[in-house]
């Protein structure tokens, strides 16, 4: 294996690297940049005919529908639900909780409603910084911790997205993978309650709240793990979000403090409150988590019916179709049930028509970002393929070639390196889903020439991925332009930087300790 195919195979990661962190181009101009350099990589010097390169970059962007599309749809939920009022209400709400506690409330709001609104796909970056902020954290804790608040259940985001994806490529059955993410949820999830706590207010927060950290941890990692046994894995961050918000609830009622305080609220709140009662609206989040578990209950045909019979298989490469799964995907079911409640939230036409052109507005970018990162995972994974779509060298391929060059240069210790390598690519493609897109077939092939699992390898490489969410500058500066606090954002890389690398070194160690 010679250093030019090696460095040349590596090069649109390392384009895509340089571009977001030296020269901060927006992550949507970086991936067309990316596809761009992998395409002509792919042509010019592992010889891929060009049609070839176009096809797979068009099963890409089809591959990612699942992800780009429930994007379009939380977009345009949450931006109704701005518009009839019931995110000021949901807010009024979080306001009161747990008064004076500020570790439980720390807990109850960004693990616990962010796990469960995430799951949901709701965006949790836009929604808890202004509530942090008015519950008096400062501004560097109110865009920080929404965005690390879920990171450990990432993997479960949008109705278990990232789980999807992850199977498709590991070419298992998404119930059957579960188990792989399952078993780092309550060490990870407890290092990011710690953390949280940590950056907030440094080890004396940490000591002061402890043990609700570790109640929040325990208890996401736990369902999860329960959840995995039941093959319910795609509604898993619903029942963690709601089994965290219940054991914390429950740990206050034990040691005899409040656990709400309506004083808290101004005159905008109670506006709110009179405008739009709370089951109005929660109404599409309810609606939502209602159709996840129809759908998702094994015991209840809808989940045979909409994940296999009517897998809507479209065959864009030769033998390798991408099945759509329409009336089973997130976003499908996200624009249903948001119209579904629009009269609930007594909607006006005029807050409909505004909201969807805010949305449409929103959108366009989000989307193009998180499809351009699986198109180039597809041009990098059928490099070298002919017009038959059949790889006759190997080593013509970029993702072998990365493969032997990574499984030469850390030999068995590649299991410990690929947390970091899926940090790598979290940051770079600002998604879970985009990273486990671009590295899983590296890591199945590595595994494969050092005697390792290639799914745990892969599984802890995209645990890794979620826990870029805390050092993604898209992330961070959606969570800061909420709040109006947009040039802070960068303050908040670098101590969100340390964490996470922290938090990573733990799931490397997992990693290594059961891919042998």
């Amino acid at each position: 294996m010679d250093m030019v195919s090696v460095l040349l195979a590596f090069f649109p990661v390392i384009a895509i690297f340089f571009l977001l962190l030296v020269y901060r181009v927006a992550a949507d101009t970086a991936g067309y940049i990316g596809w761009c350099v992998a395409a002509g990589v792919s042509c010019l010097y592992f010889g891929t005919p060009l049609h070839v390169v176009l096809i797979a970059s068009v099963a890409g962007l089809v591959a990612s529908l699942p992800v780009a599309l429930v994007m379009a749809a939380s977009i345009m939920q949450i931006t109704l639900m701005q518009e009839t009022g019931a995110v000021a209400r949901v807010v009024a709400l979080m306001k009161t909780i747990a008064p004076g506690q500020q570790t439980v409330q720390i807990m109850i709001i960004n693990v616990g409603f962010g796990i469960l609104l995430t799951s949901l796909g709701a965006v949790t970056v836009s929604i808890l910084p202004p509530i942090m902020l008015a519950l008096g954290y400062s501004t560097f804790a109110a865009i920080l911790l929404p965005a690390i608040g879920y990171d450990a259940l990432c993997t479960y985001a949008l109705l278990g997205i990232p789980a999807v994806v992850f199977a498709q490529f590991v070419g298992k059955p998404v119930n059957e993978v579960g188990m792989y993410f399952a078993q780092y949820m309550p060490v990870i999830s407890t290092c990011i309650s710690l953390g949280m706590l940590q950056l907030t207010g440094g080890f004396e927060m940490v000591k002061k709240g402890f043990v609700p950290a570790v109640i929040a941890g325990v208890t996401a990692g736990g369902v999860a793990i329960l959840m995995a046994m039941a093959q319910l894995v795609t509604i898993t961050g619903i029942a963690a979000g709601l089994a965290v918000i219940l054991a914390l609830v429950v740990y206050v009622k034990l040691t005899g403090k409040p656990l709400q305080d309506r004083n808290l609220l101004n005159e905008k709140d109670l506006a709110a409150e009179a405008r739009l009662s709370l089951p109005r609206a929660l109404s599409p989040w309810i609606i939502l988590t209602v159709f996840s578990v129809i759908l998702n209950t094994p015991s209840l045909p809808f989940f045979d019916l909409t994940f296999k019979q009517y897998a809507m298989p479209l065959e864009i490469i030769p033998g390798s179709p991408e099945k759509i799964r329409l009336f089973w995907q997130a976003y499908f079911w996200v624009a249903v049930c948001t119209f579904l409640a629009l009269p609930i939230m007594r909607a006006t036409g005029e807050q409909v028509t505004r909201g969807l052109k805010t949305a449409a507005k929103r959108a366009g970018r989000p989307i193009m970002s998180a499809s351009v990162f699986f198109a180039i995972a597809y041009v990098m994974n059928h490099s070298g393929k002919g017009v038959d779509w059949k790889l006759v060298d190997p080593m013509n391929n970029m993702v072998n070639v990365m493969a032997g060059a990574s499984a030469a240069a850390f030999g068995k210790f590649y299991a410990a390196v690929a947390p970091f390598l899926g940090l790598l690519g979290g940051f770079i493609s600002g998604s879970e889903s985009s990273s486990i897109a671009m590295l899983t077939k590296l890591h199945l092939s590595t595994a494969e020439k050092i005697g390792a699992s290639g799914a745990i390898i892969a599984a802890g490489s995209a645990i890794g991925g979620g826990l870029a969410s805390v050092i993604s500058p898209a992330k961070l500066q959606n969570a800061a332009s909420s709040i109006d606090k947009i040039r802070e954002a960068s303050t908040a890389i670098r101590p969100a930087f340390v964490v996470s690398m922290l938090i990573t070194g733990v799931c490397a160690v997992m990693t290594m300790f059961w891919a042998y």
